[in-house]
């Protein structure tokens, strides 16, 4: 299993989720965060004082998606949310090792809501 970390810009999250969904893959996290990298600040003027915010919004998607499923998601992460313009974002992949499901004890990929054989599908 994997854990997809995807920061991105806020326009870029509704595609990116419906795809997802038609993919097989309704479960996601989504928090809004800020950050700061390559994408400059916005300077405004406030009360006659020039202020520069370095801190960008973005959305922050993760999900948990089998090892076979992570380019399917990847993909679809990249074509909605690459604009070629600096402050796109970024995708992280990261190794999970075990995952439980609270109510019913289970662990393991049978955790995951991912419909079997998405990626199999997709790529068909």
């Amino acid at each position: 299993m994997k854990k997809i970390e995807a920061f991105i810009r806020h326009e870029a999250f509704e595609p990116i989720r419906m795809e997802l969904l038609e993919l097989g893959f309704p479960s996601l996290s989504i928090s809004e965060v800020k950050g700061s990298g390559r994408q400059k600040g916005i300077t405004e003027r406030y009360r006659g004082a020039e202020l520069t915010n370095w801190l960008r919004p973005k959305v922050k998607i993760e999900c948990v998606v089998a090892s076979g499923d992570v380019q399917t998601v990847v993909d679809a992460i990249l074509k909605h949310a690459r604009t070629g313009s600096i402050g796109d974002g970024k995708v992280f992949v990261l190794p999970v090792e075990e995952a439980y499901r609270i109510r019913t004890g289970e662990s393991g990929e049978e955790t995951l809501q991912a419909h079997p054989g998405v990626a199999a599908q997709a790529a068909s």
